[in-house]
């Protein structure tokens, strides 16, 4: 070793040596937790200083601030900038969809405010659906759609908006009513075969879609039972507040609204092409240029009222439905309450989730760049010795990278690349954890504020995230079922010693190889 590092260049290959060997260290389970106690520090000051107006600013600044406390830990530990960097451009990317579609949401509501899609959805809404059973029915049509569509955003953003301004015009807490059709749209999320979060579950774990599916019924169908029991109950012994007469209700739509069935067509259309499989995006513009379109047709003067213009029906058109998909537009019905129902934000609206969004992919990124959440979850595994625990285990790290990286297909990903051997080798088929997975990394990402899902389903029905989630019951029994049916052992998947044998040869033969070609 001396002798090499002789002389001039010996020194400059031995600095470089050592260099080589100080980079990229191991983290520790130390330099994971640092970042996540700042960050959760930084979000309890803002609820207790900003209150319910964190996410105008507050929550995206907690997070860049407790990203640059990971990017110096990782740092630290060797990982030069610009590894960090392209790990944060990536994870942006990544979520780049979601925020292309959580833009064209906010257009969407406008243009089918513009045209009285909604207000023709609350109008028939109120004649059909009771008080008594609405939760209960919001529920249950929620997850009719969501099961046929594969999509809760697309639901929750069409039905579940309708939906929330019945509940309203009925008297309903509007987080109340939040929480019904959040539960129904990741009902369908979940079990639906066209769901992208279903078809990823099953990829991570190894097993085929059908039996994943299958499997999931047995925690799945027992939670949205319990949710419905809950909602039929609340809506029997509610007294909704500040409930408004009906009647008055009803007159105030049609007088304001050119309220007709031709109006329904929009909202169906949408749905056929989400069933068809074309990408949301697309089918999500397809909605708001036709919404668009009928409010030229049947609202003649809702376009004059929002554009101010008079005597040039064209130029009005174009500027209504224009400021309709990019900004704030409050249609004046004579009733202040329903004023605030009738109005909408457009894209303008969803730029502080966008902005939530960013930063909260910066921070997953930050975190994931130097392995720090990974190692955390390292720790969890430790400490799973049965079949109840490992479920548990796998239940907490999803709920983990829900919290800590922000994104619902992380929380599915990564647990699912981490347990996926751990259950092999512990004789588990594959679809105990595809169906953990989504028991837990798909239905909780909607109860975390700075989530895509959280901080999206909250603009789009303009509900807080922390105040719907109490409601949310599907998605809060969903991981607790989980653990409890494996806690009882009830039809849990194992393989046959038969089975068990020849994957440890399979095991064996694929260490060989990975040995034999390893570089």
């Amino acid at each position: 070793m001396h002798l090499a590092c002789s002389g001039f260049r010996g020194h400059i290959i031995c600095y470089f040596s050592a260099k080589f060997h100080e980079m990229n260290r191991e983290p520790k389970l130390l330099h994971g937790l640092i970042p996540i106690v700042f960050l959760i520090l930084f979000l309890t000051l803002n609820v207790l200083y900003f209150g319910d107006d964190t996410l105008s600013g507050a929550n995206q600044i907690a997070l860049l601030l407790a990203s640059t406390i990971g990017s110096i830990i990782a740092i630290r530990l060797g990982y030069k900038w610009q590894h960090i960097r392209n790990i944060i451009v990536k994870t942006i990317g990544s979520a780049m969809p979601s925020m292309l579609i959580l833009m064209l949401i906010g257009a969407l509501a406008g243009t089918w405010m513009l045209s009285g899609v909604v207000p023709t959805l609350i109008y028939y809404g109120l004649k059909i659906l009771h008080p008594k059973i609405f939760l209960f029915a919001t529920v249950v049509i929620c997850a009719l759609v969501s099961l046929a569509t594969g999509s809760s955003w697309s639901t929750v953003a069409t039905i579940g908006v309708a939906l929330l301004g019945i509940g309203n015009a009925l008297g309903y807490n509007h987080a109340i009513i939040a929480g019904a059709v959040v539960s129904g749209a990741y009902f369908g999320d979940k079990m639906s075969p066209l769901s992208d979060t279903t078809n990823l579950a099953p990829a991570m774990a190894g097993t085929d879609l059908f039996t994943h599916v299958k499997y999931m019924t047995i925690t799945t169908i027992p939670s949205l039972l319990i949710t419905l029991i809950i909602f039929l109950f609340i809506g029997i012994g509610y007294e909704p507040q500040g409930a408004v007469d009906l009647m008055s209700t009803l007159s105030t739509l049609s007088s304001t609204f050119n309220i007709t069935p031709w109006l329904l067509l929009v909202p169906i259309f949408l749905i056929v092409v989400i069933v068809k499989r074309m990408p949301p995006l697309p089918s999500i513009m397809f909605g708001t240029l036709m919404g668009g379109v009928f409010a030229l047709i049947f609202q003649p003067h809702i376009i004059e009222q929002v554009s101010g213009v008079t005597g040039n029906y064209a130029e009005a058109g174009y500027i209504a439905v224009m400021k309709s998909m990019y900004g704030k537009v409050s249609i004046n019905s004579g009733d202040p309450q329903m004023n605030e129902l009738l109005t909408t934000r457009g894209m303008a609206g969803m730029m502080n989730t966008i902005w939530l969004i960013m930063t909260a992919m910066i921070f997953g990124g930050v975190m994931e760049s130097a392995g720090l959440l990974v190692k955390i979850t390292e720790a969890i595994i430790r400490f799973a010795k049965s079949t109840a625990s490992l479920v548990a285990s796998v239940v907490a790290s999803c709920l983990f990278f829900n919290v800590t990286a922000s994104d619902q297909y992380i929380s599915i990903v990564v647990p699912g690349r981490m347990f996926a051997k751990t259950f092999r080798k512990r004789g588990y088929k594959p679809e105990l954890l595809s169906r953990t997975l989504e028991d837990s990394g798909t239905v909780t990402s909607v109860l975390i504020p700075w989530n895509t899902c959280g901080a999206t389903q909250a603009a789009v029905l303009g509900v807080p995230t922390f105040s719907y989630a109490p409601y949310a019951f599907f998605n809060i029994i969903s991981p607790f079922m989980s653990v409890f049916i494996a806690t009882i052992g009830f039809k849990i998947r194992r393989y046959s010693p038969e089975e068990m044998q020849s994957i440890l040869v399979e095991d064996d033969q694929k260490q060989e190889v990975d040995v034999k070609f390893e570089p």
